[in-house]
This record gives C-alpha cells, sequence and structure tokens, in this order.
C-alpha cells in the first residue's frame, strides 16, 4: 500500500515537473491541430534537437529527454506526429497509425518537416539542428535523413530499419547514428543489411551501435525490455553525437 503510494506520487510530481518545463506549441498542417512541446529555453539562439516520440505519440521517454538535453544546451522540441485528436489509445490504434505514416512516408517527413519549422522558430540555430526519435521515432529520424531535411544529424533509437525495398536509394546528406539494441525481433537480418546499402550508397557518414542482451524498448524505463547499462551507454552516444555535429 505505502509503495503504491509513493509510486502515485512520483508519477504526479514527474508530471508536475514536465509541464513547469515543458511549453506546449500549437501549430498546423492544413485543418489538423498539431500540439508540440517545447523546452524553457525557448527564444534563445542555440542548437537545436527536434525529437520524434514513440507509436503513441509524446510520452514521459520523450520529455525526459528533452529536459536533459536542454541541460546540455540546447533548444529541444518534441513534435506531434498525430495530431489533436487523434493520439492511439492502445497498442492496436498505435500500430495502425504508425503504419500509415511508415507506408505514407512523404507525409510523415511533412510533419517532421512542420515539427523543425517550430523548433527553429523558438531560438534554434538553422544550421544546427538535428533529429532524435525513439521506436516509431526512430524510423521518423531516418525518414528526416532520407527526405533530405535540412538537419545536420539524425540518431534513430531502437527503431525501425526495414523499409519498402522499391523505393531507390538517394544521396544522404544528414550524418546518421543508429542505436540498434541486438534483440530486436522487428529487426531482420535483410532490414539491417539492405540499411547498411542504402547508406553506403546515399555515401552517408553513419554509424550503427548495437547493444547486447538488450530488446526492442530497452531505453524506457517503464518497459519490461529496460536495460539500464545500456540505456545510459546509448544516452551518452547520443550526447557525444550531438556534441559533434551541432557545437
Amino acid at each position: 500500500m505505502i509503495r503504491s503510494i509513493l509510486l502515485t506520487t512520483l508519477i504526479m510530481a514527474s508530471g508536475t515537473l514536465f509541464s513547469q518545463k515543458l511549453k506546449t506549441v500549437s501549430y498546423q498542417d492544413g485543418s489538423q491541430k498539431l500540439n508540440g512541446l517545447i523546452t524553457s529555453n525557448a527564444g534563445k539562439k542555440l542548437p537545436g534537437v527536434l525529437i520524434l516520440p514513440a507509436w503513441k505519440g509524446i510520452d514521459e521517454e520523450a520529455k525526459t529527454a528533452a529536459l536533459e538535453l536542454e541541460k546540455q544546451g540546447y533548444i529541444a522540441f518534441i513534435a506531434d506526429i498525430y495530431g489533436e485528436g487523434k493520439i492511439p489509445a492502445d497498442n492496436d490504434a498505435a500500430a495502425k497509425s504508425s503504419g500509415y505514416y511508415k507506408q505514407n512516408y512523404k507525409e510523415y517527413q511533412k510533419r517532421i518537416e512542420l515539427a523543425l519549422d517550430q523548433l527553429k522558430k523558438n531560438g534554434a540555430i538553422s544550421d544546427k539542428t538535428a533529429v532524435i526519435g525513439y521506436c516509431f521515432g526512430g524510423t521518423g529520424a531516418l525518414e528526416a535523413a532520407r527526405g533530405n531535411l535540412p538537419v545536420a544529424g539524425a540518431v534513430s533509437i531502437h527503431g525501425s530499419l526495414g523499409r519498402d525495398q522499391t523505393r531507390k536509394n538517394e544521396k544522404l546528406t544528414a550524418k546518421i547514428l543508429v542505436e540498434n539494441p541486438a534483440d530486436d525481433r522487428s529487426v531482420t537480418p535483410d532490414d539491417y543489411n539492405n540499411l547498411i546499402k542504402e547508406m553506403n550508397e546515399g555515401n552517408a557518414d553513419w554509424q550503427i551501435i548495437t547493444y547486447a542482451h538488450s530488446k526492442h524498448t530497452f531505453t524506457d524505463p517503464k518497459s519490461p525490455d529496460y536495460n539500464e547499462v545500456m540505456a545510459k551507454r546509448a544516452w551518452n552516444h547520443t550526447l557525444m553525437f550531438l556534441k559533434e555535429i551541432l557545437k
């Protein structure tokens, strides 16, 4: 009972912290209203990082990342990919919604670009921006690179690596970091090898780091897949990459 009360109190406190530190920014894609979140250092001229959340939309992992990035001297903006009134309520809905954007990748790229515009409008230096994403958002980070969106780098954190193989391999100008859990069943050997081929044919500056004994959502403390040691390493690798390309 006491443990339950303490856990509830902790969750409520973390929600209050997020609300105090992150401000809602509303923007549009045509008639669709989108509601992103930005760090409290918005308005300053600083390097910027766009965060693409996992398949259920803006979550605590994305919010925590934003606050940690602010501590490192970045303006962070969390994108709303789905839009107001369209946030998935459960895994089935999330699979359907994320699957739509994976298939209709140009619409995904457009939503990412709109979020990038908001990041820059809120002070991020135009030529010092990057995108990171978790899970479905990791797929989005790769799509930002494939769409040659104006970012210096893209970090895919346990993202889906596969794509429609009828798509042509194009030149990739963004530097790419892929953080891949070794035991992710959603990534096949063909997905992995095809991504390497794509990045090589695109003449990309790329790196893949594979994390041992790690399943799909290994960076999320709320997931049964959470691997604390590897999650910390992955975050440090993300910060190292961002420091190299943005500072």
